[in-house]
């Protein structure tokens, strides 16, 4: 597994992504948003799907406001359901010929003081939240990306899952699960590549907190030390299609100091 920086992956905002097709799974949150706008931006068709339905059709809205002629779908999806996430994935290929992205930024936490203080439903949540959407997505999604010729799987995770504390147990457990899921669904695509290379991509962007402007409105005194803004993340993620698959498939993209 390689340590790839941030840096290799800015873009230029140019429309590198038209002709694209990127499904976003989580899409309503902050991450999301900026995700919508800076895919839309750079000329791909988003398809953007969420648990709310309320939150994601402001997210869309957004994005097709913010990008005259962007073309800014939203789909509620139950990713805990395997059959439904392949429904989607195949509903998506079928409407729009190809599949090149599935960027996802379901996320969750939860915690305790100490170690002892565990509360093991703690676990059984985020499973769910981070591990079991990560299995279903990747299962429904793989095939197509592979057929894209330069898919990509992209998955946010958190610093902690290498090092973690004792109050984050169950989070980090969970994320660690989750990259480590995603990295062999990067062995898979490097399988069906053989010698030409694997004809897509999984990479995992590692953070150690997301920040947005709300958050910096809300607590105006805040460092936010070594957190990643919402709109850097999207441009990385945008910026991941600039390499080769090759390149970006099996790496941690570090988007804050390695620990």
């Amino acid at each position: 597994m390689t340590d790839t920086t941030e840096q290799g992956y800015q873009g230029n905002g140019n429309g590198r992504l038209e002709g694209t097709v990127v499904a976003v799974a989580g899409a309503a949150g902050p991450a999301g948003q900026a995700t919508l706008l800076r895919l839309a931006e750079e000329g791909a068709k988003v398809v953007a799907a969420d648990a709310d339905a309320k939150r994601l059709a402001q997210a869309v809205d957004a994005a097709r406001f913010a990008h005259g002629g962007a073309t800014v779908t939203g789909d509620t999806v139950d990713l805990l359901d395997l059959a439904a996430t392949r429904e989607w994935a195949d509903r998506t290929e079928k409407e729009f010929g190809r599949i090149d992205g599935l960027v996802h930024l379901v996320g969750g936490w939860r915690g305790s003081s100490t170690f002892a203080e565990t509360d093991l439903s703690h676990w059984d949540t985020l499973h769910d939240l981070l591990v079991r959407t990560v299995q279903h997505t990747s299962l429904a999604f793989q095939s197509a990306l592979e057929r894209s010729g330069n898919g990509r799987y992209l998955l946010t995770s958190a610093a902690g899952a290498g090092r973690p504390t004792s109050g984050n147990a169950a989070y980090a457990a969970a994320k660690a699960a989750a990259e480590a899921w995603t990295l062999a669904l990067g062995d898979a695509f490097r399988k069906a590549g053989g010698e030409a290379g694997p004809p897509a991509a999984a990479a995992i962007l590692v953070v150690k907190a997301l920040v947005n402007d709300q958050m910096r409105a809300d607590r105006p005194n805040a460092k936010f030390a070594g957190f990643t803004d919402v709109k850097e993340l999207a441009e990385a993620i945008a910026g991941t299609w600039s390499k080769s698959a090759e390149e970006v498939n099996g790496n941690r993209l570090w988007l804050t100091p390695k620990p």
